[in-house]
């Protein structure tokens, strides 16, 4: 979490925004500034915790002296459930808890987990996988091909009511089926021996095994959850330990199946301001946000030697729901799109700390388009179009309600357009788990929100988040040819034109407005120099390599 701080407004450093910013840039730093958000107060991207002292969150020295810990900054999960997870926060602790058929490694490739080998027939439809013998659950029980399949189904049983089970694991023959009621199996889902287990899908698609690597089909302990004990009997490399509202504590597991984890204890701390806490030596990792960037940064500081730059791989944006009024007509979403200065908010707000988004995907997603021009910042066309509107203007819209977590930059947002269009936008604030109920119930029309890529492929961005049947698409856009595009790419075997059509669907969306596109995530880390072997991925730390040596306290 990041302090809240204010900057003072000074007449050459105004000057210096409008040389160099232009007018959007102007209109961001002022009224940033006028409500106290220069930098912004929260990282769009995380959670939200309240913030504590750091004396609220004690580290007694003789315990780190003598355990092998590593401390990191946490939130408090919505679910521990991999059937139903859809958040980065509850994701990252399920990560470390459960495992799957497959994963994914340092270079973000996908790699055997509990499958340690597999076989794709001829037609590309039929998954062979076979099973390591040495993986057991958390309470020592072995785990067998028959759990992955009581996984699977479970998942997929309408009882459960998976957010995400149609779109990770649909592809799967007799999945849909299941969902529906209509099966009392999934018919794709084929227990071959204890150890050798079958998937057939109704398609071929080249992404599956990317999709396997999402929490959705990871193993779950049919003993634990039909005695109605606790779901966190899991094959991760962590068990999990303890919790509180300070803090979640998770265990290394001896017993991993790839090898015993070199922590004794892994700690979330769930809130503080975790930069001092970071400086105090109660942290030992913590990503940097944009109040404290030019700081971290400063040669002649204690940080530069412990700092890494990693880029993300997510997109923040304004989406619509194009089912609700009167965010179903585009000359309205494309005003909006002309009138969001973005170059202010990435350099102003956030401190450079993001990438300005012009389409879809990141940079480092496979597809990524540098060309793809976007919809610029011109107020001008901006004023134009909303008077060419079946509004006829600002006079005659309704009051629009921008939904989000972080309603610190929202109402930047807000602001903007009432300054630019002379429009009232309502900021409505929600925690983060009430908003995705609230999206996957179709109750919000306009939102504000951040998209994490699970695994490394455009269709991970573009078909979950627009193909008008996708379970993940909040925006309920449907556009026939979009559909036909990310229909075409599921099967296409030769790499450039599956991109290309990725690109052309990209490129369709981004005129469409379903989402304003704002920024991309780039993570500036500081590491403890005690802590070995910790890997920083664009999807987030791999904390199951790691090890603290030598710390003796400061």
């Amino acid at each position: 979490m990041i302090s809240k701080r204010e900057w003072l407004i000074v007449g050459t450093f105004v000057i210096l925004i409008l040389a160099l910013l232009g007018v959007g840039g102007f209109i961001v730093f002022r009224l940033a500034s006028e409500r106290g958000l220069i930098p912004l107060a929260t990282s769009p991207l995380d959670d939200q915790t309240p913030s504590t002292s750091p004396e609220a969150v004690p580290s007694p020295e003789s315990e780190r002296a003598t355990e092998n810990v590593l401390r990191v900054p946490g939130t408090p999960p919505i679910t521990l459930d991999p059937a139903l997870a859809q958040d980065s926060g509850s994701i990252e602790y399920i990560r470390l808890i459960y495992s799957g058929l497959v994963t994914f490694d340092a270079e973000l490739n996908v790699v055997p987990d509990i499958a340690e080998s597999w076989e794709v027939s001829p037609d590309g439809r039929t998954y062979s996988f076979h099973l390591r013998q040495n993986v057991r659950f958390h309470d020592g029980r072995q785990a067998t091909a028959q759990d992955f399949k009581y996984a699977i189904e479970r998942a997929c049983d309408p009882a459960t009511g998976s957010p995400t089970a149609r779109d990770y694991l649909g592809d799967i023959l007799g999945v849909r089926e299941k969902l529906a009621g209509e099966a009392g199996e999934v018919a794709g889902v084929v227990v071959v021996d204890d150890f050798t287990l079958e998937i057939t899908l109704q398609e071929p698609v080249v992404y599956f095994l990317a999709k396997l690597t999402y929490p959705t089909a990871f193993l779950v302990d049919r003993t634990s959850l039909e005695s109605g004990e606790s779901i966190l009997n899991g094959t991760g490399p962590f068990k999990w330990g303890t919790s509180s509202l300070e803090r979640i504590s998770l265990l290394g597991n001896k017993e991993y199946y790839r090898g015993a984890v070199g922590l004794e204890k892994l700690e979330f701390i769930l809130s503080g301001d975790f930069l001092p806490l970071y400086e105090q030596g109660q942290l030992d990792y913590v990503q940097v946000g944009a109040a404290d960037i030019e700081r971290v940064k400063d040669p002649d500081g204690p940080f530069l030697d412990e700092l890494s730059l990693v880029p993300g791989l997510s997109t923040y944006y304004i989406g619509f729901n194009l089912n609700i009024s009167p965010y179903d007509d585009p000359d309205l979403r494309r005003a909006l799109a002309y009138a969001t200065p973005k170059s202010g908010l990435v350099d102003l707000v956030l401190g450079g700390t993001v990438v300005e988004a012009w389409g879809i995907l990141p940079p480092g997603m496979p597809g990524y388009n540098p060309d793809l021009a976007g919809i610029p910042f011109d107020p001008d066309k901006a004023t134009a179009l909303l008077e060419g509107s079946q509004f006829g203007g600002g006079e005659g819209l309704p009051p629009l309600i921008l939904a989000s977590a972080d309603p610190g930059l929202a109402q930047i947002l807000a602001d903007s357009y009432a300054e630019i269009l002379g429009i009232n936008v309502e900021v409505q604030a929600m925690d983060f788990s009430s908003l995705l109920a609230a999206l996957g119930e179709g109750e919000v029309g306009m939102f504000l929100l951040g998209w994490g890529a699970d695994y490394v492929d455009p269709q991970n961005f573009l078909e979950i988040n627009f193909h008008s049947v996708s379970q993940g698409n909040y925006t309920r856009y449907s556009q026939p040819e979009v559909d036909s595009l990310l229909e075409g790419a599921r099967e296409e075997q030769d790499r450039e034109r599956r991109l290309d059509l990725y690109r052309q669907a990209e490129e369709i969306i981004v005129q469409d407005v379903a989402w304003i596109p704002l920024f991309h995530d780039l993570q500036y880390i500081l590491v403890k120099p005690y802590v070995q072997n910790l890997v920083v991925t664009p999807l987030g730390p791999m904390y199951s390599l790691a090890r603290v040596e030598g710390f003796s306290g400061n």
